[in-house]
Parts: structure tokens; sequence; C-alpha cells
């Protein structure tokens, strides 16, 4: 069993950088802010899916593997968005707190970092148990630039498709909620995919994924404009 130091500096390593991300991004909503508890909530539901996605990704390793195939990786996608989506669903974007456009995105990004957060902190787990102190940094910096930045681009994605359909009709919503879900397994499983095989290059991926997240502010101020009679 892990001691409490290797708990300890693994949840400070992995939850630290989620809330400094969560805490830029709620700075965007600042006009009507949303409920710190639900806001919470939805961040600590997203670090449960964590507890759901890791048997069933192993069950499907166990199923396709031993090698890591694209096959593998969209299943993988798939679990982890679908999962990311329902905490997010479940705790705020069914309430009556998530009653303007941005509100999706804001909730998905906090259902993604709660996500992030423990993902993260299981990683360092392994390096700090072994005492690799200087190993568990440079990984936690790698996850804080890569996968971290990959689950707020897929999960805001999602959000940014069902704010743009928030004044459409019910089958537009639908519509809307499938394709940002499809979107953002595609780009996980992009991403992936590049992170395996391009080795070295693997910051020109990071790079890419840095443009996702302007191009998402930049949208997220658009959608702040949107007019409910257009």
């Amino acid at each position: 069993m892990a001691s409490f130091t290797t708990i300890f500096y693994s949840l400070l390593g992995g939850v630290l950088p989620a809330l400094l991300w969560l805490w830029f991004w709620l700075r965007e909503d600042r006009k009507r802010p949303e409920p710190r508890g639900r806001i919470a909530t939805t961040f600590v539901f997203g670090m449960l899916a964590v507890i759901l996605v890791l048997p069933i990704e192993r069950i499907i390793f166990s199923w396709l593997g031993p090698n890591i195939n694209a096959e593998i990786l969209v299943l993988w996608a798939i679990t982890e968005e679908v999962l990311k989506f329902l905490a997010a669903y479940f705790v705020a974007i069914r309430s009556r707190d998530a009653d303007e456009p941005v509100d999706f995105i804001i909730y998905m990004v906090t259902a993604a970092l709660g996500f992030s957060a423990l993902e993260n902190s299981f990683f360092l787990a392994n390096s700090v148990s072994g005492g690799l102190i200087s190993q568990s940094i440079i990984s936690g910096n790698m996850r804080f630039l890569g996968a971290t930045l990959l689950h707020i681009v897929t999960s805001a994605t999602v959000g940014a498709f069902m704010a743009i359909s928030f004044y459409k009709g019910r089958q537009t919503k639908k519509l809307a909620l499938g394709a940002g879900i499809m979107f953002a397994i595609a780009l996980h499983t992009i991403f992936n995919f590049f992170i395996i095989n391009l080795g070295a290059r693997v910051f020109f991926v990071f790079g890419t994924v840095w443009l996702f997240i302007i191009a998402l502010i930049l949208l997220f101020e658009k959608i702040k404009t949107i007019d409910p009679k257009n």
C-alpha cells in the first residue's frame, strides 16, 4: 500500500495544476459565475470518473492487447470522453445552474480537470513511490502541458457544441451533443496516436494542442455574445 507521503505528493502534483487551470477558466466567466458548490462537486465527480475508467481500459487492453493499436486507442478515448461528459451532466449540466451557453463549457472543463487531476496523481505516484522525485517533477510538467490540455480541449469542445445549440430545438441539441462527443473522441484518439508514435517530436503535438486551447478561448468569448433572438 502506498505511504501517506506518496499519496500526499502525488495528489499535490496532480491536483494543484488542475486547480490553476480551473481558476483560469472560472475567471473567464466572472459576469455570472457558477455556484462554488456546484463547481466543486463537478470537479470531484470528474475525479471519480477516473476510478471507473481505469478498470474499463484494463479490460479493453486485456481483450485487444498485448500491443496498443488503433482500436484500443479509440475505445479508450470513447470511455474517457463519455464518462467525463456523464460526470458533468449528472452533477451540473442538467441542473438549473446551467442556464446560459458558456455554462456548458465551464462545467465540462471542470469535470475534465477533476479527471485530469486524479489521472495525473496516479501517474506521479509510481515515480514518487520509487523515490524518483526529479522524474516526478518532469512527468508532472509533461502531463500538465500535454494530457491536461488534451482533456481541456476535448471536453471544452463538447461544451462548445452544446453551447452553440443552447437556444435551438431539442433535436438540434441532441445532434450537436453527438457531434461534439464524436469530435472529442477523434481528437483524443489522434493525440494519443501521435504521442505514442512521434517520440522526440512530442512537443509538436503539445504545440498543436496549445493552438486548440487558444482557439477555444476565442470561441468562449464568441459564445458569450450569443443572442437568444438569433
